[in-house]
């Protein structure tokens, strides 16, 4: 058992190393674009399904309250959190909509949507994407799995080098936690310099 507890952990190790490696240059340029829109008054959107979506609420967090250093607030919505609309969405319409109906009625031209998905094929997360792009949105994804149908879809594509869900979870809040890092530094450069 404890060979599988430090194999587990290399491999999560290696996957977010080259993940990192592969991906520096778009993770810089998400976050400036994160900071550009938090600056101009316009929100991020982030939502995707099951342990993405845990993601997803897990990001929003991070930037509505804090990461690290004290700032105000900055708005993130992590589209999957109430169930009333998902419910009434998925019963209405169909499933694939339930993202896509909220980017149209609460997203504007230059706000962002950020869509995560294990697979890259998750139907509702590239119908969101099609929508937030046909209306300005500035469209951004986390996939693995070589990028999957997503791909195709995002202005950026930050895609992990694996086929396994968990490594690529793991991969996914990394990304998140630095994307928050670098954004609170780029727009709260002084509250870095007290802390």
């Amino acid at each position: 058992m404890k060979n599988i507890v430090i194999k587990t952990l290399k491999e999560s190790i290696r996957v977010k190393e080259r993940f990192v490696n592969e991906n520096t240059d778009g993770l810089l340029t998400a976050a400036q674009r994160m900071a550009t829109c938090f600056a101009a008054d316009h929100k991020l959107f982030i939502f995707g399904n099951g342990g993405s979506a845990a993601d997803a609420q897990h990001i929003a967090a991070e930037f509505v309250n804090r990461f690290t250093v004290e700032r105000k607030p900055l708005p993130a919505l992590a589209l999957s959190t109430d169930t009333s609309i998902l419910t009434s969405i998925a019963n209405d319409y169909s499933f694939d909509e339930v993202f896509s109906k909220q980017v149209k009625a609460l997203g504007r031209k230059d706000d962002i949507a950020l869509g995560i998905s294990t697979s890259g094929n998750s139907k509702n997360v590239i119908v969101a994407l099609e929508t937030a792009r046909d209306m300005g949105l500035y469209t951004m994804g986390l996939t693995g799995c070589g990028g999957g149908e997503m791909a195709r879809c995002c202005d950026l594509a930050l895609i992990v080098d694996s086929r396994e869900t968990p490594r690529i979870q793991e991969a996914h809040i990394t990304a998140g936690h630095i994307l928050c890092e670098l954004v609170d530094r780029i727009l709260f450069p002084e509250a870095f310099e007290k802390a």
